[in-house]
Protein backbone atom coordinates (compact mmCIF):
# COMPACT_ATOMS: atom_id res chain seq x y z
CA UNK A 1 0.00 0.00 0.00
CA UNK A 2 1.54 3.23 -1.03
CA UNK A 3 0.80 6.23 0.79
CA UNK A 4 -0.91 9.41 0.33
CA UNK A 5 0.59 12.43 -1.28
CA UNK A 6 1.62 14.91 1.27
CA UNK A 7 1.59 12.26 4.03
CA UNK A 8 3.25 13.29 6.97
CA UNK A 9 4.88 11.57 9.86
CA UNK A 10 7.35 12.30 12.98
CA UNK A 11 9.62 10.14 14.97
CA UNK A 12 7.12 10.07 17.71
CA UNK A 13 4.59 8.92 15.36
CA UNK A 14 6.83 6.34 14.00
CA UNK A 15 8.59 5.19 17.68
CA UNK A 16 4.31 5.04 18.56
CA UNK A 17 3.84 2.08 15.90
CA UNK A 18 7.17 0.34 16.89
CA UNK A 19 6.36 0.39 20.21
CA UNK A 20 2.88 -0.79 20.12
CA UNK A 21 0.62 -0.87 16.77
CA UNK A 22 -2.31 -1.21 18.98
CA UNK A 23 -1.49 2.47 21.09
CA UNK A 24 -0.56 3.88 17.93
CA UNK A 25 -4.13 2.78 16.73
CA UNK A 26 -5.80 4.60 19.39
CA UNK A 27 -3.50 7.93 19.08
CA UNK A 28 -3.63 8.61 15.62
CA UNK A 29 -6.03 6.01 13.76
CA UNK A 30 -9.60 6.14 16.25
CA UNK A 31 -7.41 9.61 17.48
CA UNK A 32 -8.81 9.06 21.17
CA UNK A 33 -7.72 11.86 22.94
CA UNK A 34 -6.78 11.73 27.00
CA UNK A 35 -7.16 14.87 29.84
CA UNK A 36 -4.28 13.54 31.55
CA UNK A 37 -0.39 13.23 30.90
CA UNK A 38 2.38 11.68 33.00
CA UNK A 39 3.62 13.59 35.78
CA UNK A 40 7.67 12.65 33.61
CA UNK A 41 6.33 14.36 30.59
CA UNK A 42 4.79 17.33 32.62
CA UNK A 43 8.48 17.77 34.01
CA UNK A 44 10.14 17.70 30.92
CA UNK A 45 7.91 19.97 28.89
CA UNK A 46 8.80 22.40 31.95
CA UNK A 47 12.51 21.87 31.39
CA UNK A 48 12.70 22.47 27.71
CA UNK A 49 10.78 25.61 28.05
CA UNK A 50 12.57 27.20 30.56
CA UNK A 51 15.70 26.07 28.53
CA UNK A 52 14.52 27.55 25.75
CA UNK A 53 14.12 30.89 27.25
CA UNK A 54 17.26 30.89 28.59
CA UNK A 55 18.78 30.25 25.04
CA UNK A 56 17.11 33.09 23.52
CA UNK A 57 17.83 35.76 26.35
CA UNK A 58 21.80 34.22 26.01
CA UNK A 59 21.57 34.63 22.42
CA UNK A 60 20.34 38.29 22.48
CA UNK A 61 23.65 38.89 24.32
CA UNK A 62 22.36 38.78 28.13
CA UNK A 63 23.31 35.96 30.47
CA UNK A 64 20.30 36.20 33.81
CA UNK A 65 21.53 34.72 36.72
CA UNK A 66 21.48 30.90 38.22
CA UNK A 67 18.54 32.31 41.08
CA UNK A 68 16.20 33.95 38.16
CA UNK A 69 16.58 30.98 35.90
CA UNK A 70 15.86 28.76 38.94
CA UNK A 71 12.95 31.39 39.94
CA UNK A 72 11.27 31.14 36.05
CA UNK A 73 11.03 27.13 36.94
CA UNK A 74 9.56 27.14 40.32
CA UNK A 75 7.06 29.92 38.93
CA UNK A 76 5.70 27.78 36.12
CA UNK A 77 5.72 24.73 38.39
CA UNK A 78 3.38 26.41 40.65
CA UNK A 79 1.40 28.00 37.71
CA UNK A 80 1.00 25.23 35.57
CA UNK A 81 0.70 21.93 37.87
CA UNK A 82 -2.45 20.75 38.44
CA UNK A 83 -2.89 17.35 40.38
CA UNK A 84 -5.96 16.52 38.48
CA UNK A 85 -4.55 16.09 35.41
CA UNK A 86 -0.94 15.17 35.81
CA UNK A 87 -0.76 11.39 36.81
CA UNK A 88 1.76 9.47 38.64
CA UNK A 89 2.86 6.15 38.13
CA UNK A 90 5.18 5.07 40.44
CA UNK A 91 3.68 4.30 43.71
CA UNK A 92 4.48 6.72 46.82
CA UNK A 93 6.23 8.84 44.67
CA UNK A 94 5.56 12.37 45.48
CA UNK A 95 5.42 15.23 43.14
CA UNK A 96 7.88 17.18 44.67
CA UNK A 97 10.46 14.72 43.89
CA UNK A 98 10.32 15.39 40.14
CA UNK A 99 9.98 19.36 40.68
CA UNK A 100 13.15 18.73 42.37
CA UNK A 101 14.50 16.82 39.41
CA UNK A 102 13.88 19.51 36.82
CA UNK A 103 15.10 21.89 39.02
CA UNK A 104 18.35 19.86 38.90
CA UNK A 105 18.07 19.34 35.01
CA UNK A 106 17.77 23.39 34.60
CA UNK A 107 20.66 24.03 37.38
CA UNK A 108 22.83 21.76 35.30
CA UNK A 109 22.31 22.97 32.26
CA UNK A 110 23.01 26.28 33.24
CA UNK A 111 26.00 25.31 34.79
CA UNK A 112 27.57 23.45 31.87
CA UNK A 113 26.95 26.39 29.65
CA UNK A 114 27.93 29.19 31.80
CA UNK A 115 28.75 31.95 30.46
CA UNK A 116 27.02 31.04 26.68
CA UNK A 117 29.77 31.85 24.86
CA UNK A 118 30.90 28.74 23.72
CA UNK A 119 29.69 28.39 20.31
CA UNK A 120 26.35 30.32 18.22
CA UNK A 121 22.62 29.18 17.93
CA UNK A 122 21.77 29.43 14.54
CA UNK A 123 18.30 27.69 15.44
CA UNK A 124 16.31 27.42 18.84
CA UNK A 125 13.00 24.80 18.42
CA UNK A 126 14.27 24.69 14.97
CA UNK A 127 10.93 23.12 12.92
CA UNK A 128 12.33 20.90 10.27
CA UNK A 129 10.53 19.28 7.24
CA UNK A 130 12.39 16.79 4.97
CA UNK A 131 10.82 14.91 1.77
CA UNK A 132 12.67 11.52 2.17
CA UNK A 133 11.73 10.67 -1.35
CA UNK A 134 12.37 12.74 -4.75
CA UNK A 135 8.79 13.21 -4.86
CA UNK A 136 7.84 13.86 -1.88
CA UNK A 137 5.32 11.41 -0.96
CA UNK A 138 7.13 10.47 2.45
CA UNK A 139 7.32 13.77 4.64
CA UNK A 140 8.80 13.71 8.29
CA UNK A 141 8.89 16.81 10.56
CA UNK A 142 10.46 17.60 14.07
CA UNK A 143 11.29 20.39 16.07
CA UNK A 144 15.36 20.55 16.92
CA UNK A 145 15.89 21.86 20.24
CA UNK A 146 18.93 23.89 19.46
CA UNK A 147 20.82 23.81 16.25
CA UNK A 148 24.49 25.05 16.94
CA UNK A 149 27.58 26.06 15.07
CA UNK A 150 30.73 24.84 16.45
CA UNK A 151 33.72 27.79 16.78
CA UNK A 152 35.56 25.17 14.46
CA UNK A 153 33.01 26.00 12.23
CA UNK A 154 30.69 22.39 12.51
CA UNK A 155 27.26 22.24 13.04
CA UNK A 156 25.51 20.16 15.68
CA UNK A 157 21.85 19.18 16.58
CA UNK A 158 21.59 19.20 20.27
CA UNK A 159 18.27 17.54 21.91
CA UNK A 160 18.14 17.83 25.90
CA UNK A 161 16.74 14.84 27.92
CA UNK A 162 14.85 14.93 31.36
CA UNK A 163 14.90 11.26 31.87
CA UNK A 164 17.09 9.06 34.18
CA UNK A 165 18.76 7.02 31.91
CA UNK A 166 21.39 7.50 29.73
CA UNK A 167 21.84 4.61 27.04
CA UNK A 168 24.72 3.17 25.76
CA UNK A 169 26.96 4.59 23.00
CA UNK A 170 25.76 1.77 20.85
CA UNK A 171 21.65 2.27 21.47
CA UNK A 172 22.80 6.18 20.70
CA UNK A 173 24.73 5.26 17.43
CA UNK A 174 21.49 3.79 16.26
CA UNK A 175 19.29 6.38 17.20
CA UNK A 176 16.89 7.67 14.69
CA UNK A 177 15.44 10.94 15.88
CA UNK A 178 18.41 13.13 15.21
CA UNK A 179 19.95 11.14 12.51
CA UNK A 180 16.75 11.95 10.42
CA UNK A 181 16.56 15.73 11.31
CA UNK A 182 20.57 15.48 10.50
CA UNK A 183 18.56 14.56 6.87
CA UNK A 184 16.63 18.03 6.67
CA UNK A 185 19.81 19.91 8.24
CA UNK A 186 22.35 18.82 5.51
CA UNK A 187 20.00 20.44 3.00
CA UNK A 188 20.92 23.83 4.54
CA UNK A 189 24.28 23.22 5.33
CA UNK A 190 25.61 20.45 2.59
CA UNK A 191 29.13 21.44 3.43
CA UNK A 192 29.74 21.23 7.09
CA UNK A 193 30.33 18.41 9.44
CA UNK A 194 27.52 17.71 11.38
CA UNK A 195 27.34 16.30 14.98
CA UNK A 196 24.51 14.74 16.90
CA UNK A 197 24.57 15.69 20.50
CA UNK A 198 22.18 14.47 23.74
CA UNK A 199 21.99 16.11 26.91
CA UNK A 200 21.04 14.01 29.98
CA UNK A 201 20.32 17.16 31.88
CA UNK A 202 19.18 14.76 35.22
CA UNK A 203 23.03 13.72 35.40
CA UNK A 204 25.06 16.11 33.42
CA UNK A 205 26.47 13.91 30.75
CA UNK A 206 26.66 14.58 27.39
CA UNK A 207 26.64 11.80 24.39
CA UNK A 208 27.82 12.40 21.00
CA UNK A 209 27.36 10.56 17.77
CA UNK A 210 27.90 11.23 13.57
CA UNK A 211 26.06 9.31 10.80
CA UNK A 212 27.80 8.80 7.44
CA UNK A 213 26.34 9.53 4.19
CA UNK A 214 26.01 5.86 3.73
CA UNK A 215 24.51 5.63 7.44
CA UNK A 216 21.95 8.44 6.40
CA UNK A 217 20.97 6.87 2.71
CA UNK A 218 20.30 3.66 4.88
CA UNK A 219 17.80 5.78 7.26
CA UNK A 220 16.11 6.66 4.85
CA UNK A 221 15.13 3.23 3.15
CA UNK A 222 14.52 2.20 6.48
CA UNK A 223 12.22 5.05 7.52
CA UNK A 224 9.96 4.80 4.37
CA UNK A 225 9.77 1.28 4.96
CA UNK A 226 8.40 1.87 8.21
CA UNK A 227 6.01 4.29 6.97
CA UNK A 228 4.81 2.26 4.59
CA UNK A 229 4.26 -0.96 7.72
CA UNK A 230 2.53 2.01 9.63
CA UNK A 231 -0.02 2.67 6.49
CA UNK A 232 -0.61 -0.63 5.65
CA UNK A 233 -1.50 -2.19 8.73
CA UNK A 234 -4.46 -3.90 9.65
CA UNK A 235 -4.44 -5.73 12.82
CA UNK A 236 -2.78 -2.89 15.19
CA UNK A 237 -2.08 -6.11 17.41
CA UNK A 238 -0.63 -5.27 20.95
CA UNK A 239 3.06 -5.12 22.80
CA UNK A 240 3.05 -5.52 26.56
CA UNK A 241 5.49 -4.90 28.43
CA UNK A 242 7.23 -2.57 31.16
CA UNK A 243 5.98 0.85 29.10
CA UNK A 244 2.26 -0.51 29.41
CA UNK A 245 2.28 1.00 32.94
CA UNK A 246 2.94 4.41 31.47
CA UNK A 247 0.66 4.08 28.14
CA UNK A 248 -2.32 6.48 28.47
CA UNK A 249 -4.94 3.98 27.21
CA UNK A 250 -4.43 1.05 29.54
CA UNK A 251 -8.17 2.25 30.10
CA UNK A 252 -9.19 0.34 27.65
CA UNK A 253 -6.86 -1.76 26.35
CA UNK A 254 -7.52 -5.60 27.55
CA UNK A 255 -3.89 -7.17 26.76
CA UNK A 256 -2.16 -4.06 28.43
CA UNK A 257 -4.94 -4.27 31.82
CA UNK A 258 -4.13 -8.48 31.55
CA UNK A 259 -0.20 -7.83 31.78
CA UNK A 260 -0.79 -5.45 34.38
CA UNK A 261 -3.27 -7.92 36.73
CA UNK A 262 -5.79 -5.28 36.52
CA UNK A 263 -9.78 -5.87 35.95
CA UNK A 264 -10.89 -5.88 32.18
CA UNK A 265 -12.30 -2.89 31.04
CA UNK A 266 -15.71 -1.80 30.29
CA UNK A 267 -17.04 -2.74 27.16
CA UNK A 268 -17.74 0.73 26.32
CA UNK A 269 -14.14 1.78 26.72
CA UNK A 270 -13.39 0.00 23.11
CA UNK A 271 -12.94 1.78 20.08
CA UNK A 272 -14.84 1.74 17.13
CA UNK A 273 -13.09 0.09 13.83
CA UNK A 274 -9.97 1.38 13.16
CA UNK A 275 -10.81 3.10 9.28
CA UNK A 276 -8.89 2.79 6.40
CA UNK A 277 -7.99 6.30 5.77
CA UNK A 278 -5.66 7.05 8.77
CA UNK A 279 -5.16 10.56 9.66
CA UNK A 280 -1.84 11.91 8.37
CA UNK A 281 -1.44 14.45 11.59
CA UNK A 282 -0.63 13.77 15.08
CA UNK A 283 -4.29 13.34 17.25
CA UNK A 284 -4.09 15.64 20.16
CA UNK A 285 -3.10 13.72 23.30
CA UNK A 286 -5.78 14.30 26.19
CA UNK A 287 -9.49 11.03 28.40
CA UNK A 288 -10.43 10.46 32.22
CA UNK A 289 -7.88 9.72 34.80
CA UNK A 290 -7.29 5.92 34.88
CA UNK A 291 -6.57 3.13 37.78
CA UNK A 292 -2.74 3.06 38.37
CA UNK A 293 -1.55 -0.28 37.63
CA UNK A 294 -0.23 -2.40 40.84
CA UNK A 295 3.50 -3.38 39.45
CA UNK A 296 6.19 -1.41 38.71
CA UNK A 297 8.25 -2.23 35.93
CA UNK A 298 11.85 -3.21 35.32
CA UNK A 299 14.12 -0.76 33.61
CA UNK A 300 17.00 -1.09 32.94
CA UNK A 301 20.32 0.30 35.00
CA UNK A 302 21.90 3.30 33.35
CA UNK A 303 26.08 1.72 33.26
CA UNK A 304 28.37 4.10 33.14
CA UNK A 305 29.84 4.96 29.56
CA UNK A 306 33.17 6.56 28.89
CA UNK A 307 32.29 10.62 28.11
CA UNK A 308 32.69 11.77 24.32
CA UNK A 309 32.17 15.52 24.33
CA UNK A 310 32.90 18.49 26.50
CA UNK A 311 32.89 18.58 30.37
CA UNK A 312 31.48 20.61 32.25
CA UNK A 313 33.61 23.81 32.65
CA UNK A 314 34.24 24.82 36.13
CA UNK A 315 33.61 28.18 36.59
CA UNK A 316 32.56 30.32 39.62
CA UNK A 317 29.26 31.97 38.86
CA UNK A 318 28.83 35.65 39.85
CA UNK A 319 25.99 36.48 42.89
CA UNK A 320 22.76 37.29 41.53
CA UNK A 321 22.23 41.32 41.03
CA UNK A 322 18.71 42.70 41.15
CA UNK A 323 19.01 43.59 37.56
CA UNK A 324 20.10 39.77 36.48
CA UNK A 325 17.08 38.65 37.90
CA UNK A 326 14.95 40.78 35.86
CA UNK A 327 16.37 39.78 32.31
CA UNK A 328 14.61 36.28 32.87
CA UNK A 329 10.94 37.34 34.40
Amino acid sequence: MMPDVGLLYSHSRLSSFDNCPRAFRYRYVDKITVDVEGIEAFMGKLVHAVVEKLNLVTAAGKVPSLPSVLRRYELMWDETFDPDSIRIVREGTEPDLYRAIGARCTENFYRRHYPFDLDESVGIEEKVLVALDPEGRYRLRGVIDRLVRTRAGGIEIHDYKTGQRVPSQTILDRDRQLALYQLAVRERFPDEPVSLVWHYLASDRVRTSERSPEQLEALRRETIERIDAAESETEYAPKTGPLCRWCEYNDRCEAGRRHLGLAPAEPAADPPPAVADAPHEPAPARSARREPPRTAPEREVARPEPEVARPAPDRELPPAAASQLDLFS
